[in-house]
């Protein structure tokens, strides 16, 4: 039968014909037995004791203080901080931390710390509000919680334990109290790989805000996916990520690991994200990769000349995710940077970050596509209405199966039940299709097409046309209600800095373009269209400034 089922799969696309699904053809992902008991850091620290960096490479940079943590005090600080973290603090397995920071080099230490202990890692968004983060805590129910001075005051006062700051020579000293002996080794593992490692939470997009539970068994399968497709270079020094999207999300979380997984450099800024000082930062420390959300991207194109003010001759590679860049973006980009590889990805933190990326120079140069299968995953395309999964070419919603698939949403088995079938095959909730070569090519969020008169518009194609008018600096599409076609597509346009762009010129311009249902019938002008921290747009708050208007 498995024989029967590779002959059928399409070398080029992935799909088998016999059963409607797309197999990944990158190589396949060893994974360590199921019932072994391992933890993440276990898992990493096993690889970096296998194929060690060389011990003057930094584990971890930040440009702006310009402190550095070589490989050999990186893994010794997680030891002793972790050792710590047992013996003074009394956490361990079935333990939850809350943990609630702006980025910096202690987070990672403190991530892995945590993590070697059986202790659930559960990371928020610290600019979120008190009440956002009394949901959140009430979700994890963590016994302590690490925050900073400027973020402490936003926590509860209920937890078992008072609150670590991370600012405090008290936790300096958890982590560097045995650095001046031989560091402790990290505890054996007693638990199954079947344990929650980290919760995350989704942003919400489909009502209340949701912990994502990760268990150490798909990061695991995150990372050896990653060295499956890694190409190492001889190149010295090692690589170097400059990591500007937040920790507490799944794409900055997996970039921790991918990265110091591999024995590379992990750069991040402290503090509030600062667009040249980053750009500083590439030039001063020779950085050759970055990960970066769609909005700075967006901001680096809009500098325009200014770019190349800066040396930034050592970039390499372009990380993108959390939401798709436009083509005109992309294009824009490469006129000040022809040389760099501009990879994105598509992922959830249900599926532990990418499930779709771009690998290497030959998959970067389709522009518009968001890469191809990663390994150890399944896929199928499946239409909304009928629930029959499509060949390539044929535009539906993604469903994904693999061991990345995140054990559920933390207190909510109804969430879980409707997001994941009995076979395993998780519902992304988004409208795409894959093509001929295997590139899967985002459209939109099913739950946001807008219903013209039965007809189905996708606000992202809107959007990417309007992006690419040269006196609009940014716009989005949200459905208007309307009594005779149901919906109507609304855009909320950003004028460029002196443009005089009005309503009728917006419109004849999309008019030209598209077929007659998806032409937009109202245009209102705004100053910012909201975003994420992750770049994410904002629909629902224009929906409702649309419905003000009525």
């Amino acid at each position: 039968m498995a024989d029967d089922t590779t002959s059928s799969v399409d070398p080029n696309s992935g799909f088998c014909s016999k059963t409607n699904t797309f197999h990944s053809l990158r190589p396949k992902a060893p994974l360590p037995s199921e019932t072994t008991p391992l933890s993440i850091t276990h898992y990493l620290f096993s690889h970096l004791q296998a194929s060690p960096p060389p011990p003057s490479t930094p584990a971890l940079i930040d440009p702006s203080t310009r402190r550095h943590v070589l490989y050999p005090e990186f893994t010794c600080l997680v030891k002793t901080l972790a050792a710590a973290l047992e013996s003074q603090l009394k956490l361990s397995y079935g333990h939850t931390a809350f943990v609630l920071s702006p980025n910096t080099l202690d987070l990672p230490i403190l991530f892995f710390s945590l993590i070697s202990l059986g202790v659930t890692v559960s990371p928020s968004n610290p600019a979120s509000t008190a009440p956002e983060i009394s949901r959140q805590i009430h979700l994890s129910r963590p016994v302590i919680a690490f925050a900073t001075s400027a973020t402490a005051h936003k926590l509860p006062t209920s937890l078992r334990y008072s609150a670590v700051l991370l600012d405090s020579p008290e936790f300096q000293s958890m982590m560097t109290s045995t650095t001046s002996t031989p560091a402790p080794e990290l505890p054996p593992v007693c638990f199954p790989q079947s344990h929650t490692a980290a919760v995350l939470y989704s942003s919400g997009t489909t009502g209340a805000v949701k912990g994502v539970e990760l268990t150490h068994r798909n990061w695991i399968s995150m990372l050896a996916s990653a060295y499956a497709v890694r190409n190492p270079t001889a190149a010295s020094p090692p690589p170097v990520m400059l990591c500007a999207v937040p920790f507490f999300h799944v794409y900055g979380f997996g970039v921790i690991m991918r990265v110091l997984g591999f024995g590379e450099t992990l750069a991040s800024i402290s503090g509030r994200f600062d667009l040249r000082a980053t750009l500083r930062a590439v030039e001063e420390n020779r950085i050759s990769h970055v990960a970066w959300a769609p909005p700075v991207v967006v901001a680096v194109v809009k500098m325009g000349s200014e770019i190349d003010g800066y040396d930034l001759s050592s970039l390499q590679v372009v990380g993108s995710g959390g939401a798709p860049l436009a083509k005109s973006v992309i294009d824009k980009l490469k006129k000040h940077l022809p040389n760099v590889q501009v990879a994105q990805g598509f992922g959830l933190t249900e599926t532990t970050g990418r499930v779709f990326g771009t690998v290497g120079p030959n998959e970067t140069r389709v522009v518009g596509a968001t890469g191809k299968l990663m390994s150890n995953f399944e896929a199928k395309i499946v239409d909304p209405d009928t629930g029959i999964a499509l060949p390539p070419m044929m535009t539906g919603e993604l469903w994904v199966r693999g061991p990345f698939v995140m054990k559920g949403y933390l207190r909510d088995e109804k969430a879980t039940a409707a997001s994941i079938d009995a076979e395993g095959w998780f519902k992304t909730g988004d409208l795409c299709y894959i093509d001929n070569e295997g590139y899967l090519f985002y459209v939109d969020r099913i739950k946001e097409l807008i219903k013209y008169k039965g007809y189905q518009v996708a606000p992202a194609e809107l959007e990417h046309l309007l992006q690419s008018h040269p006196d609009i600096a940014d716009a989005a599409v949200v459905p208007y209600p309307d009594e005779e076609a149901g919906q109507v597509p609304m855009a909320f346009v950003v004028r460029r800095l002196g443009s005089v762009v009005d309503e009728s010129q917006v419109m004849d311009f999309i008019t030209k373009q598209v077929a007659s249902y998806k032409k937009i019938r109202r245009v209102s002008f705004i100053n910012e269209v909201p975003k994420s921290a992750q770049g994410k747009l904002m629909r629902k708050e224009l929906i409702k400034l649309a419905l003000s208007k009525l």
